[in-house]
């Protein structure tokens, strides 16, 4: 464990990606930060392969998900200026890459203003984790020249943004945190002008051992997301999705795997 800080002396906080959920997808660095670290904030998604890699670490659950009793931002600001004025080595440990829709900004942004130093850890996004499961290119030569990665959910106090006519816009789309409102995010889609028969898939818990692959079209969004558990889910929508099979892409990992 490293050495007591202080107020005057504060330790440093540094926001880590996790990764989509397999362990031994972290980064290099992400390790050896989490086998140092003396306590560590994380989210919910985080999962206990990922944190048994600070044993050694205080593990202070702060996890934010849809429609579930959470930390509220400003409490979780809180907490990261107060352990980094007691501890050296404080891992803020978010799933994905910190950088996107992971709130970093205002983290940082808090950490600055009381003179804590921050550093980001880059993580694989749950995008690219989700993309590597499908064995689809997210930029498919002759297919998606160009790929938007959004999310249609809107926090307190925010104002609307147009993330449908920003999927509308782009050859490939991924929307993260769409799982639960699959319905409207098609009633969406198709209101601006995308084609119900445009393809899309549903990955449910990318990487991770209960991963779901489920091929779908966008008029048909509603009817396939029935089908998720309770893990985190992205919709993924383009042609390059076009006749995957989802049950062979199962068999395609299941045969990697052993």
């Amino acid at each position: 464990m490293s050495a007591p800080r202080t107020p005057a002396n504060p330790g440093t906080v540094y926001l880590v990606g996790a990764g989509p959920g397999a362990a031994d997808l972290l980064t290099v660095r992400a390790a050896r930060l989490l086998a140092r670290a003396d306590i560590v904030l994380h989210d919910a998604l985080v999962g206990p392969e990922v944190l048994a890699l600070a044993a050694q670490a205080r593990r202070v659950p702060v996890g934010k998900r849809s429609g579930r009793l959470s930390s509220a931002q400003s409490f979780i600001n809180k907490q990261l200026v107060d352990a980094a004025q007691r501890h050296a080595v404080v891992v803020r440990l978010k799933g994905g890459d910190p950088m996107l829709f992971g709130r970093a900004q205002e983290e940082i942004a808090a950490l600055a203003a009381a003179g804590i130093p921050v550093e980001v850890v880059p993580g694989i996004s749950a995008a690219f984790g989700a993309a590597a499961s499908v064995g689809r290119s997210l930029t498919q030569r002759g297919m998606s020249r160009s790929l938007v990665l959004l999310t249609p959910a809107v926090g307190k106090g925010e104002t609307g943004h147009d993330w449908a006519r920003a999927a509308l816009a782009a050859d490939t789309a991924v929307l993260y945190m769409a799982g639960q409102q699959a319905r409207a995010i098609a009633d969406g889609l198709m209101a601006v002008g995308v084609p119900g028969s445009r393809p899309a898939v549903i990955v449910e818990s990318a990487s991770l051992p209960e991963e779901r692959i489920l091929a779908t079209r966008v008029d048909r969004l509603g009817d396939t997301a029935l089908a998720l558990g309770s893990g985190p889910a992205l919709i993924m929508i383009g042609d390059v999705y076009a006749g995957l099979d989802a049950g062979a892409v199962r068999e395609t990992l299941r045969a990697v795997a052993a």
